[in-house]
């Protein structure tokens, strides 16, 4: 058995039988973080700061076995893997356990961990929500009070917007049943340091559960650059939910505190058929006209829009155009 240890972090997948994807990183090293959902703004701040102090594993072999069928891949120069495959066999909808194993050069296992995949039932609807700004009271836009959010408070104390928590839960049931929920995809331009930190944020407010598609890795040394960075790779990312479920009607959620309506309506030039509506949080108000723009040209593609300051407001909107009752 290899000396070398490593660690392995396995995210939330998704898919359906043709097209199936997990994701993760394996670590050299990645300093312990458990939670202490504490008051102490000392204890919080030492939390935040090690969620940023890791050295990624570049180039390694990871591999899962999935109801027989092998799947392996190579990590990327930051750690990261994306194991991606066809199912031999249907996989019937729900959560799924997979394990996945780090492998050195002559087989021997460095490290394994267990993550968990997730096939949603066939329901009409699927939802794509940004986090920042749109769910969770952030101030992205300056850096000064998104450090003092992001640093200062734990997942538990972090705000949500007033009632987005039930907007999300009512369309998380749009022309569906109670058994058979909407799937929802957070996609962030924040780091997958956060990973458990937004889980968490998500679960102690009862937010519908999905699976969460982040950005790049960032070192202890960038922390202070957290959010700001890898909106292209936002675009990907969403770009690749659509591509794996092709027929399902999507919304997209999110504020214009950065790119997201033009994030989105570059998406929506390629994939309009596949979009139904578009919710903006209005969150600058120095871009309203900008963002007013790109939400008309929109309405002349029949994709319908909200642009809101209170969630009621997209609450009174999914009601009118019939996504929620």
């Amino acid at each position: 058995m290899s000396k070398i240890t490593a660690q392995i972090k396995v995210y939330r997948g998704y898919g359906h039988t043709h097209n199936l994807v997990i994701y993760g990183h394996v670590f050299k090293y990645k300093a312990k973080t458990e939670q202490r959902y504490s008051t102490s703004l000392w204890t919080n701040l030492k939390h935040m700061f090690k969620l940023f102090v890791l050295k990624p594993y570049p180039f390694v072999r990871v591999e899962l076995n999935f109801n027989g069928q092998l799947v392996k891949s190579k990590t990327a120069a930051d750690g990261f893997f994306k194991l991606e495959w066809e199912a031999q066999n249907n996989v019937p909808a729900g959560r799924h356990k997979v394990e996945v194993r780090a492998m050195d050069d002559v087989g021997d296992e460095l490290a394994k961990n267990e993550g968990e995949l997730y096939v949603p039932h066939i329901t009409q609807y699927a939802f794509i929500s940004d986090i920042d700004d749109t769910i969770m009271i952030s101030h992205s836009k300056t850096i000064a009070k998104r450090l003092r959010e992001l640093l200062l408070r734990n997942p538990r104390t972090r705000k949500t917007f007033q009632s987005t928590r039930y907007h999300y839960e009512q369309l998380a049931l749009a022309h569906t049943k109670v058994q058979q929920p909407n799937p929802f995809f957070y996609v962030s331009s924040s780091e997958w340091n956060l990973y458990d930190y937004l889980l968490e944020t998500f679960s102690y407010n009862d937010f519908p559960e999905g699976s969460f598609l982040l950005n790049q890795l960032k070192t202890w040394k960038d922390l202070l650059k957290t959010g700001k960075t890898g909106h292209e790779g936002k675009l990907l990312r969403i770009m690749r939910i659509i591509d794996a479920f092709p027929n399902q009607k999507f919304v997209f959620l999110g504020d214009n505190s950065q790119q997201d309506p033009e994030i989105y309506w570059k998406i929506c030039e390629k994939y309009g058929k596949n979009v139904q509506a578009v919710y903006i949080r209005q969150v600058r108000k120095s871009k309203y006209l900008e963002t007013k723009k790109i939400l008309n040209k929109l309405e002349q593609m029949n994709i319908s829009t909200c642009f809101f300051v209170h969630s009621e407001e997209a609450i009174a909107h999914s009601k009118q155009i019939g996504l929620i009752n």
